[in-house]
Formats: structure tokens, sequence, C-alpha cells
């Protein structure tokens, strides 16, 4: 079972379609177009919501060391970096820059989803896939590249609003960004408005790969699950298999994520640079003043959420799916 709402659904109004536009590249129709935005964006904006503390203790370690000596630094503890923020900044600091994460993931995880479909109908077309008989390397390729262009679709699209979480959820007890527009007012009047586009490079570099490697992991492992027990739970196999793509890819691509949160926090609250030589750049300094352990500074809360992230925005995009499509949009 493969995650295509409108794209081969069998109405007959989507039938009427494609019989008059068999020319055309294969296209989502409308009817599947509203379930499936919505399905991507509540599952997104949900999951953020759940492993919102998690997702701030892995910034919080990210930045960690880029504007401190890095030989006076602690070790790193979950247990204890968490215990700081509630007594310093209270309980609900966990979800610092929450707003601006339902805010950016609505869009991102609607536009995602749905351009992963888009991509994946054009490119199954592209290869002459759209047959009932089926080529196992043929499916991973598409998974892999329609995942990864959805990707970076997305990420294009959303990105400012991403900059902008990144910022408030590293604000510890001094708050010079007050609020989402106070942040983008701010970033534009103190960095211009290319400002906002900090970090875009590694974003991209970084996303293709995590989002392709995410999608196509969580695709071959739900066939080959569904292919050796099809009676198992759909949301077993939906939260199981997203988990396992999510640590596959963070795994990946986690060293891009950090210096792309670097990166978007140059300049931050009027602070100095302190990367001035671009991507590679970055990369040499981080690995020259803390070691190629610096990359993956962050790695345990990024894991600890990945498992529950990936797997309830798969799990939730798969029910809600379901549920839309019995619904007025269907």
């Amino acid at each position: 079972m493969e995650a295509r709402v409108g794209v081969d659904g069998g109405s007959a109004t989507r039938n009427f379609l494609h019989r008059h536009h068999s020319r055309s590249p294969p296209q989502v129709s409308q009817i599947g177009t509203v379930p499936q935005l919505l399905a991507g964006g509540i599952a997104g904006a949900f999951s953020k919501t759940c492993t919102a503390p998690l997702a701030r203790l892995t910034i919080l370690f990210q930045v960690q060391g880029m504007h401190s000596d890095v030989a006076t630094l602690s070790k790193p503890s979950i247990w204890r970096e968490a215990l700081r923020i509630v007594n310093e900044e209270g309980f609900r600091a966990f979800w610092k820059g929450n707003l601006v994460t339902i805010a950016h993931r609505l869009p991102y995880s609607s536009v995602n989803f749905y351009a992963y479909e888009q991509y994946k109908a054009i490119l199954r077309s592209m290869l002459g896939l759209n047959g009932h008989g089926g080529n196992p390397h043929a499916d991973i390729l598409v998974h892999f590249v329609g995942g990864g262009l959805a990707g970076i679709t997305a990420a294009s699209a959303t990105y400012p609003l991403d900059l902008v979480r990144t910022r408030l959820a590293a604000q510890r007890n001094a708050i010079y960004y007050q609020g989402i527009r106070h942040a983008l007012h701010t970033i534009c009047r103190d960095e211009g408005f290319l400002g906002l586009y900090k970090g875009l490079g590694a974003t991209l570099l970084g996303v293709g790969p995590s989002i392709a490697i995410s999608f196509s992991v969580y695709e071959s492992l739900r066939s080959s699950w569904h292919s050796r027990r099809p009676d198992d739970s759909a949301i077993l196999v939906s939260l199981t298999c997203g988990s396992l793509s999510g640590i596959a890819s963070s795994t990946a691509t986690f060293p891009l994520d950090l210096v792309r949160r670097r990166m978007q926090l140059e300049g931050a609250g009027g602070r100095a640079r302190v990367y001035n030589t671009g991507l590679v750049g970055t990369f040499r300094h981080i690995i020259h003043t803390e070691g190629f352990r610096g990359l993956y500074r962050g790695i345990m809360p990024e894991y600890y959420k990945v498992v529950p992230s990936v797997g309830i925005v798969f799990m939730t995009y798969e029910t809600l799916k379901k549920l839309l499509s019995h619904g007025p949009f269907s």
C-alpha cells in the first residue's frame, strides 16, 4: 500500500478526468488535493508539538561551542540541560518557538507530501511504471528522487519561518526576538532581506538527501512488511517504518543540519559573525575547533526525538488520509 491519495483513486470523476487529460502528465486530481494537504499539514504540526522539548534541546546542543570556548564546555547532558531550562526559564520554555514551528510546519508538510505525490506520479510516468507490473529497483529510485525533490521544494517555500524558529528556540534568558513578526522585522532591519535565507544552501544540501532517505526507507520497509505480514495493523506498520526511516536519515545528514543551524544564527541578536568562509569553511572551522565529534553535537536528543516524531507524522498522515477520504472533501 502506497501513500497515493489523489494519484490513482477509483472514483468516476477521477476516471473522467483521466480520460480527458490522458495526453498530459499525470496530476493529482482536485478531489484528492484538499485531504492530502490537510493530512500532511496537520500530521507535521502535531508531530512537532509532541516532540518540541527534544527539538529545542537538540538546537541548544547544536549551537554549543559557537560563541563559547569549547574546552570549557561540560559534557553534554540531556537531563542537566532539561533541568536548567525548567529552573531558569520555566516548563513552558520547552515549547519556545513552537508557534512558529507550527506556522512553518503546516505549509511545509503540506507542500512536502503533496509535492512528493506529484513528483512520484511524474517519475512513474517517465519511467513507464504506471502499469500493474512493478519494478522494485525503479520504485526505490522513484521514492528516493521524488522524496528529495519534494523536500527541496518545501524547504525553499517556507525557509524564512524555519530560520525564525531556530532563532527563537536558541534564545535563553536574554530575549532579543519577541515573536514571529518582530523577528522577521528585526532580521530584515539588521541583516537585510537576504538575512532571512542564511543557511539556505546547507538546508537544501541536507533536506534533499534527508527526505529522500526518509521516504525511500519508509516505503521500502512498509512494502516489505506488507508482503510478509499483510494482516498487521497499518498504524503499527507506519509508526515502526517511519521511526526507522527517521533514524536512518538523521544519522546520514545530521552534520549538515548542525551546520545549517549555526549558519542560521550568524549575526543573531547583533552578535559577531563566527563563520565567514561559506559552507565548506564552516565544516572546517567546526572540525578544527571541536573535532569531528563536534559535527554530531546534539545527536542523542535528535535520536530520542526522531523516533516518535517521524513515526507520529507518518502514522497521523496515513490515518488522516483514510478519515478525510470519506469526509466532505472526498
